[in-house]
């Protein structure tokens, strides 16, 4: 449960801080992407460069920095929106009394006031402290509050003293982690589905300055990713080299040639389900200069070779159970295309659009799409968003149907 998930790993001001560093690490083995804050008084423990650079982003401490950097005291907001679970070990006696009670002093009291995501507290600290009064019933507000608590375990402290107050052993805490993490997993048609979806355009180089390509943004791959999530299922978006932004929960891996793309699709070939919305080239110049073409050097033609059909691949390829859904752009016979292309293909369905209709197409933020299958067709318009979402809805109602 933890390959490509996002952990916000909250570190707080007791000795067991440094247990943190190796916590960290053992969470990056499983496939997680860790980001770090800590109270200031944690970092007296341990500085924010050996969490920086373990987790290789920024360490999270204060609300306001020093440095001047203007969005830096909203990272609590985007923070708590990111993560997939909000791990805060070690938590001090003094940070539990503060998130009980809502005080948000520091970066990491705020990121719990902001946090959409679950939160595990391990509540660490020596002596009896563990069983004083007040931290018992700080304990017992933050249950039902419905923060997670995890025990501490109990040996030697750091005082010497043989109590309950240890930090669990990081296996402990992942194992943990990944029940939590599975039990808030958006519930829907695609829980348990390996979803692969490639969106974008692809870049042919001529030479470094040139290249063939085409105007997809890529708006509506990134849509359906998003529909696939929401869905419930476990999403990868293969993406070309387009800005629009994608969404935080959505894990990504980035391509720019046809073939670049074709040797991503070949790593994830075995999903449950792939969707094909990219644009990709179907040539390539045979020779990719290595310096820029001079005008007055340069040939008044390209020679250009066929790129690998990677729909095709998939289609002669397909297991039974896997859905493959490709697209389709046309200017012409919109539907007589796409029906050739789905049989050619091997597709369980084509989504094809025209460039040539009003609000559809390439940047647009709307779209209109055919969606065809041997047994039907059916339009779905709108905003890329919700058409994605149509689209995904009315494929799996119907398969429940059959």
């Amino acid at each position: 449960m933890l390959a490509g998930k996002r952990i916000l790993l909250g570190v707080t001001g007791g000795i067991a801080a440094y247990k943190a560093a190796f916590l960290l690490r053992e969470f990056q083995k499983y496939g997680a992407e860790v980001r770090v804050t800590m109270t200031p008084s944690a970092t007296r423990f341990v500085g924010t460069e050996t969490f920086a650079a373990l987790s290789r982003h920024e360490v999270a401490v204060d609300v306001f920095n020093e440095d001047g950097v203007s969005e830096s005291w909203t990272k609590h907001i985007y923070w708590g929106e990111w993560a997939d679970i909000f791990v805060i070990a070690p938590c001090t006696a003094n940070t539990l009394a503060k998130i009980v009670h809502g005080q948000s002093d520091s970066m990491l009291t705020s990121t719990v006031l902001a946090a959409r995501c679950p939160i595990l507290i391990c509540p660490t600290m020596d002596g009896e402290m563990y069983e004083s009064p007040a931290v018992s019933g700080n304990l017992e507000q933050a249950r039902k509050m419905g923060f997670y608590i995890l025990e501490p375990a109990t040996g030697y402290l750091a005082s010497g003293l043989d109590a309950k107050g240890r930090l669990p052993e990081p296996e402990k805490i992942l194992q943990t982690a990944s029940e939590i993490i599975k039990k808030h997993k958006i519930q829907g048609p695609l829980t348990g589905k390996r979803v692969v979806v490639s969106a974008g355009s692809t870049r042919e180089f001529i030479d470094p300055i040139r290249f063939l390509s085409n105007p997809s943004s890529g708006k509506m791959g990134i849509a359906m990713a998003e529909a696939a999530h929401l869905l419930g299922g476990d999403v990868i978006l293969l993406k070309g080299p387009v800005t629009t932004p994608v969404p935080d929960r959505i894990l990504v891996e980035n391509y720019i040639s046809a073939s670049d793309l074709f040797e991503l699709v070949k790593k994830h070939a075995d999903a449950d389900i792939i969707i094909m919305a990219a644009a990709v080239a179907d040539f390539r110049p045979v020779t990719k200069h290595q310096h820029k073409v001079k005008k007055d050097n340069g040939m008044p033609s390209i020679e250009l070779t066929r790129n690998p059909d990677i729909l095709e691949w998939l289609g002669s390829r397909k297991r039974d159970g896997q859905l493959l859904i490709g697209f389709a752009m046309e200017t012409e016979n919109l539907v007589d295309n796409a029906r050739a292309k789905l049989t050619k293909k091997n597709a369980d369905w084509i989504c094809a659009n025209s460039v040539s209709e009003a609000a559809s197409g390439f940047d647009s933020d709307t779209n209109t799409i055919h969606l065809i299958t041997n047994y039907s067709e059916t339009v779905f318009s709108g905003i890329k968003q919700d058409v994605a979402k149509e689209i995904l809805a009315h494929i799996f109602d119907l398969n429940q149907k059959e």
